[in-house]
């Protein structure tokens, strides 16, 4: 076989099937995946904390398995995942990309961590977010501004967006996410990748997000097959957990053919300003299911933006809450988004939640309703590719076809699907816009159908193999002046607990 010139190219399944074979070595893979990620961390900053001397170490243990020296090989053995800095991991600090987050080490792994772990998985680094996961960019005080490999002066999105920045980099082979309003599909879409959000109660969230209907945890990869991967890992029932699906769902790979399906697609989800190339992309996109021999058509949603103030109301509730208490104590440590996010958990009336709960619950009746005529619906996942890389939705304007939208959620078309909980949904590359940046489109199931959406999902990918498993060109990005506000990042070693040495980027200047 000719391998690659840079194996840090490889899908994870590819690489599975080179390990087993023996024509690569898991010490060779991580080594060019660490190589890459030196080579690029510098302008990209998709990573918080770096673990590459553990990382390399554990690449060795994973060699001897394939050799037959020991245990057998488990799912996940040798591949780098890159975990998302939310979620825990035990001896290891968890900065939820906030100045006061502590850096002592956490005390317990997060479930679907630690099932990331014991699949084998060679943990070599956390990947950014905003500050506590509440903007769909990926800029912090903590952490300065994540970069989009395919174009520096964009974002990768958020809240994943360091996931979706390292895939697209070229830095890891796998990533996890989190999903409360789009936060694994949007980073997907801006960056060029795959993004599942499966269906609620499939995989583990933390408590009490657990019994957050919006908030769910899933896989970021390079192709459909990798994501489903990960995605079989991080699923099934756990007993400290009772909001987990039994038995678990293991996704087959089934490219059953779209012939005679019926597919439901939408622009604009009825009120959206969506920007032309997003729309091209997405033709092309739907052109591809027709030519699959999907039956398509066209519908009239009647959403508007009063959806997403219902969203919101949820989020603040939900969401904001949590860091509410922050305003009393440490309001000059937050970044201005994360600030106004917290406020507006005190704007909410126990008769808001009332009604957004009844919207919610006529959305999803309407929706699925209308789901019973069809297979699946099929969207844009962002209006446009990608805002600049240091939005803030919190002080800046936006506006999309000269029309002024909603700085949060405006060029976001996901978060109806964290409302409507129970239908899976998987954001897939559609192409890209003239400055380089990709675009996606979302393919969402009927409720808890996720293997019916996998399989469509392949028969797509399938038939165009040009738009999946893409890396950045980095070298020949040109990084934009500098923001007023940001330094040039400088790294910094610190001594963690057990002896292990995580590397740790750091802004040289606060956001203000």
């Amino acid at each position: 076989m000719n391998l690659p010139e840079e194996l840090h190219s490889l899908s994870a399944t590819e690489a599975l099937r080179l390990f087993h074979s023996r024509e690569v070595s898991p010490v060779e893979l991580t080594e060019a995946v660490i190589a890459r990620a030196e080579a690029t961390e510098p302008s990209i900053n998709a990573f918080s904390y770096r673990m590459f001397e553990d990382a390399l170490e554990n690449a060795q243990a994973a060699e001897a398995r394939y050799l037959g020296h020991g245990a057998k090989p488990r799912p996940l053995e040798g591949l780098t995942v890159a975990i998302k800095d939310s979620g825990h991991i035990r001896d290891m600090p968890t900065s939820a990309a906030s100045l006061t987050s502590s850096e002592a080490p956490q005390k317990e792994t997060s479930l679907v961590n630690e099932r990331v772990l014991k699949a084998g998985a060679i943990v070599h680094a956390r990947t950014t977010t905003p500050e506590f996961s509440c903007a769909a960019v990926t800029h912090s005080r903590k952490w300065g501004v994540t970069r989009n490999p395919w174009n520096f002066g964009y974002t990768p999105g958020g809240s994943s967006g360091g996931a979706g920045a390292a895939l697209a980099a070229g830095s890891t082979m796998l990533a996890t996410g989190s999903d409360i309003a789009g936060s694994i599909r949007i980073p997907a879409s801006c960056c060029g990748v795959v993004g599942l959000k499966p269906s609620r109660g499939r995989n583990p969230v933390d408590a009490p997000f657990n019994l957050d209907t919006y908030c769910h945890t899933g896989p970021l990869a390079r192709t459909v097959g990798d994501a489903m991967l990960l995605q079989n890992v991080l699923c099934g029932p756990d007993p400290t957990d009772p909001t987990l699906l039994s038995p678990k769902l293991t996704l087959k790979f089934n490219k059953s053919d779209l012939k005679d399906l019926k597919i439901a697609w939408s622009l604009d989800l009825g009120f959206y300003e969506v920007d032309q190339a997003v729309i091209e992309n997405t033709r092309s996109a739907l052109a591809t299911l027709s030519d699959l021999g999907a039956h398509l058509v066209e519908i009239d949603l009647p959403w508007d933006w009063q959806l997403n103030t219902t969203v919101m109301t949820h989020l603040s509730t939900n969401f904001a809450s949590s860091i509410a208490p922050m305003l009393n104590t440490e309001a000059d440590s937050l970044t201005s988004y994360a600030r106004q996010f917290a406020q507006s958990a005190s704007d909410i009336s126990a008769h808001d939640l009332r009604k957004a709960s009844m919207n919610t619950a006529r959305i999803g009746e309407a929706f699925c309703s209308l789901m019973e005529e069809f297979d699946f619906f099929v969207c844009p996942t962002t209006a446009i590719p990608a805002v600049p890389a240091s939005f803030d939705h919190s002080r800046d304007e936006l506006s999309i076809n000269g029309k002024v939208v909603p700085a949060m959620l405006g060029w976001v078309m996901t978060p109806v699907f964290n409302m409507l909980c129970t239908h899976p949904v998987i954001s897939l590359p559609s192409g890209h816009s003239s400055d380089g940046v990709p675009t996606g489109v979302q393919f969402v199931g009927r409720p808890y159908a996720d293997q019916e959406l996998i399989s469509a999902a392949l028969n797509y990918e399938n038939a165009r193999p040009d738009i999946f498993g893409c890396i950045a060109e980095i070298s020949k990005n040109k990084r934009p002046e500098k923001h007023a506000i940001f330094d040039k990042h400088k790294t910094q070693t610190i001594s963690a607990v057990l002896g292990q040495t995580i590397e740790v980027a750091k802004p040289g200047v606060d956001i203000v």
